[in-house]
């Protein structure tokens, strides 16, 4: 079984994704993934010198981070040119290693630990979409509080990405996280064994 886990900025993904390694799920880390899809040698590094030229890499051959954010969160077609080189060879590994390890172990589900897996499109080939929310206040604050940055900024950082609302549209299962970690907790470990009871009934 392949669940796609997503989430807005600072609602909790992460922490609901370490309870489910925890748990005995497989996680496969989109965020990694990229870095991994952009190393030296690689189609995704070419693709991307291509697109936005050699002044992207640093003096060692390896992706110049802070040069490409820099070029493509000022422009919307440029960061759209740079999804579209790198969400299909995301996916694509994403797609190998899950199969690999379903292959392998056949009972603990695969987990697509996703920010953007609603926007490029991978909520498709899930079993489900398991969505982690918070009130826009609490998230606020912790942007706030883990970026060291003004409330302004983390507005900015909310702004860029889909509506919270939009994505419940696309969820299943719903981790509401404005309580405590032992509540958060307890909803994905119901949410972990119901995954098991239904198999059994099918």
């Amino acid at each position: 079984m392949r669940i796609g886990l997503t989430g807005s900025i600072a609602a909790g993904k992460s922490t609901v994704s370490r309870r489910l390694s925890d748990l005995g799920a497989h996680i496969l880390d989109a965020d990694r993934i990229a870095r991994e899809v952009v190393e030296p040698g690689t189609e995704g590094l070419s693709c991307i010198v291509s697109a936005f030229g050699k002044n992207m890499l640093l003096p060692d051959g390896s992706l110049n981070r802070k040069a490409l954010a820099n070029r493509v969160f000022v422009d919307e077609e440029a960061l759209k040119v740079l999804n579209s080189i790198t969400h299909p060879l995301v996916i694509e590994t994403m797609r190998n290693r899950s199969d690999a390890l379903e292959k392998a172990d056949k009972n603990a589900p695969v987990i697509w630990d996703m920010p953007l897996l609603i926007e490029c499109g991978a909520y498709r080939e899930m079993d489900a979409v398991w969505l982690v929310a918070a009130e826009r206040e609490t998230r606020i604050a912790r942007v706030m509080a883990r970026d060291n940055c003004t409330r302004e900024h983390a507005l900015l950082r909310m702004a860029a990405q889909m509506p919270q609302e939009e994505k419940l549209c696309y969820a299943n299962t719903v981790f509401y996280n404005d309580g405590s970690l032992d509540a958060l907790h307890i909803s994905v470990d119901n949410a972990f064994q119901q995954l098991f009871k239904e198999k059994v009934s099918l």
